[in-house]
């Protein structure tokens, strides 16, 4: 074979690799402009979160700058859309006090919520001695005798949106639920036993993905 024959197969081989590589990223961005076609007509919108209620077990500060915590909250989620599921793949649940971590996280179980549906979690947070700094003790103190205590329940986690047969990659969500716990009075809540008070709260939390 002659130099030019040779030449002129690796014109070839070239052009036919140009080709191949176009016509695969001409495929790749009909696909992504697929998704992002479906993604805009669907709209998908972030689930509501709403912190039912609270039943305190144990919420003090007998160790110096530690907090032992004990709660089970009524957790609800509703799925606002009509036409896209969400997946809960890893879902984290604790409680926070000014801004510090006072429990440990409760993983909740991975489920599936379908269009519009509504899941309900009842999880126990536990935090025993938990080591704060020194102002959140004095501030946990100070709001014990005043009556009321403001506990920031948060939820972090992994979700995925399905539409028809189609499911997304993992998403992070993050949610906020501050409550306003009344410790003042036990009339202010429902006697659950010789020592645990259920506090009515339904509070909407702040919800980001």
């Amino acid at each position: 074979m002659s130099a030019k024959e040779c030449g002129h197969d690796d014109d070839h081989r070239k052009t036919l690799y140009r080709r191949l590589f176009a016509a695969f990223l001409g495929l790749i961005v009909l696909i992504l402009f697929i998704i992002l076609l479906i993604w805009l007509i669907l709209r998908p919108t972030k689930p509501h979160f709403i912190l039912q209620d609270a039943t305190v077990y144990a919420f003090n500060t007998s160790v110096p700058n530690a907090v032992t915590t004990n709660l089970q909250i009524t957790l609800t989620s509703r799925n606002p859309n009509g036409r896209i599921g969400i997946y809960y793949d890893k879902v984290d649940v604790y409680a926070a006090y000014h801004g510090q971590q006072i429990t440990l996280p409760t993983l909740l179980p991975p489920s599936y919520q379908g269009h519009k549906d509504i899941t309900i979690w009842s999880p126990f947070l536990y935090g025993n001695a938990v080591p704060v700094a020194p102002y959140v003790g004095v501030s946990m103190n100070q709001d014990q005798m005043a009556g009321t205590v403001m506990v920031n329940v948060k939820v972090d986690g992994r979700i995925r949106w399905k539409v028809g047969s189609f499911i997304s990659g993992k998403y992070h969500l993050h949610a906020n639920c501050p409550a306003y716990i009344n410790l003042g009075s036990k009339s202010n809540g429902v006697a659950v036993g010789p020592a645990a008070v259920k506090y009515m709260l339904t509070l909407e939390c702040h919800v980001d993905v």
